[in-house]
């Protein structure tokens, strides 16, 4: 599965994510589009999964009828992030295209 990490999404989070390919809004250089236009960007390359940490997409987003599957991240501490990652490797590969899931560690 093609995933993309927003800013604010820890980068070693990729190094368990085994069998994906997963790439950074920083290394595209998609860091300064908006929510919508990150949105479409990833879905017209197609990603089919967006890791980020911005609890606000839910509300300034329509995110109905998106193929691509969100996974917010309620924080970006990585130390925190680090002893629920088997968790979140487990949403990662249970979330289905389109579905929008909040991770709340």
């Amino acid at each position: 599965m093609r995933i993309l990490f927003d800013q604010g999404t820890p980068r070693p989070l990729r190094t368990h994510l085994t069998g994906h390919s997963v790439d950074t809004t920083f290394r595209l250089g998609w860091s300064r589009l908006s929510n919508g236009d990150l949105l479409e960007r990833a879905e017209e390359q197609g990603y089919e999964f967006l890791i980020t940490t911005d609890r606000q997409i839910r509300n300034q987003q329509n995110l109905g009828g998106r193929k691509l599957a969100i996974l917010v991240l309620s924080t970006t501490a990585w130390p925190d992030i680090l002893l629920r990652v088997d968790d979140i490797v487990t949403a990662v590969n249970e979330i289905g295209a389109g579905e929008f899931r909040e991770f709340r560690i």
